[in-house]
């Protein structure tokens, strides 16, 4: 191990230490290599899988670990296998997008966890809406965090600051200033995690990344778990819709609440009213609020902090008729069911990572 990934490391084991609830560090061996899992919440419980964006590390849960463990949950933080982190790929290569799902697979199965609910954020939401897709028997329900590559692509100009990303010559500030321009400042991140995920970037050799296409509306039709998308109303990474100029983005055309007595209703037959076209729903919108196109899409209940974190999004009542305001609960889409999914995540996230 050489000095720098030894800093890395001292970073990453100092923010863990920040965890407010006790962890146990598990590891697996798979045919990939060693998987490290921070676990934290009652053997008994329902397992929760964590799975991270691209270079944080599991460590990023530190702001929600603890609130997710006293809901009862077995949370199960992995530190995805190739990527900055405990785990270690030192095995056969992952080999496109069934090695990754494979791997998923042998690390519940050495966990001996036949079922389990899934939140992943950022990239690792894209992982864990595949695996849901891979193997919905053993998804109880799944929660998205700005997933990237699930319903909406990049947006251009996020690909273009990303690009030195992937240039040689890696150095922490490299990351740093990413990261600052991606939440616009960096002053809503927590600056030991910021540090974790720069030393991470530049110290630790890291597998090719895992990628493939989106779903399509076909595959996501045959998700049978109850899904939580969960966007960023000012992410730099999704075209979610036209910005106001002098205010936040508009929702996407066709979804969202409107303001009572200020928007005359539209013909029904599809022509213009009083000189303004009629909205139409664009294929985000339908996707991500609703559980596929044979679904129409709920209201929007749920709402992202300008940073791209996750404030307090979810608070777990149980009870739909137990929500507080709109902009802080959430509820799942699946077909046939209302009802809170559950996960109590109190606290702030850090931002996302790729």
């Amino acid at each position: 191990m050489s000095a720098r990934t030894a800093t890395f490391l001292a970073a990453y084991d100092s923010l863990l230490a920040r965890w407010p609830a006790p962890v146990e560090a598990l590891t697996v061996r798979t045919d990939h290599g060693t998987t490290r899992i921070n676990a934290c919440g009652p053997r008994d419980g329902r397992p929760l899988v964590l799975l991270h964006g691209g270079g944080a590390t599991s460590t990023m849960w530190f702001a929600n670990a603890a609130a997710l463990a006293h809901a009862g949950h077995r949370v199960l933080a992995v530190d995805l296998i190739g990527d900055p982190g405990r785990s270690v790929h030192d095995g056969a290569a992952l080999d496109g997008v069934p090695g990754l799902l494979g791997w998923l697979d042998a690390v519940l199965d050495r966990l001996d966890v036949p079922e389990a609910d899934l939140c992943g954020h950022s990239y690792g939401g894209w992982i864990a809406l595949e695996y849901a897709l891979h193997a919905p028997a053993r998804v109880g329900r799944l929660a998205l965090l700005d997933p990237n590559l699930c319903f909406a692509g990049f947006r251009p100009g996020y690909l273009l600051h990303a690009v030195p990303l992937f240039l040689p010559g890696r150095t922490p500030d490299r990351a740093r200033s990413f990261l600052d321009w991606e939440t616009g400042g960096g002053a809503h991140l927590d600056p030991d995690w910021r540090e974790v995920y720069a030393l991470g970037y530049a110290d630790f050799p890291v597998s090719r990344v895992v990628t493939g296409p989106r779903p399509t509306p076909a595959r996501l039709g045959a998700l049978t778990a109850p899904v939580l998308t969960l966007l960023a109303a000012r992410s730099r990474t999704h075209p979610l819709g036209p910005r106001r100029r002098d205010g936040p983005p508009r929702p996407p055309v066709g979804g969202g609440r409107r303001p009572p007595g200020r928007h005359p209703p539209q013909p029904a037959d599809g022509r213009r009213h009083r000189g303004q076209p009629t909205p139409r729903r664009l294929p985000l919108q339908g996707l991500t609020t609703g559980c596929c196109r044979r679904h129409p899409p709920h209201p929007p209940v749920g709402r992202r902090s300008s940073s791209g974190s996750a404030d307090r999004a979810l608070p777990g009542t149980g009870r739909p008729d137990a929500l507080p305001a709109p902009d802080r609960s959430l509820r799942s889409a699946a077909p046939g069911r209302r009802r809170t999914v559950g996960l109590p995540l109190t606290e702030r996230a850090p931002a996302r990572a790729g």
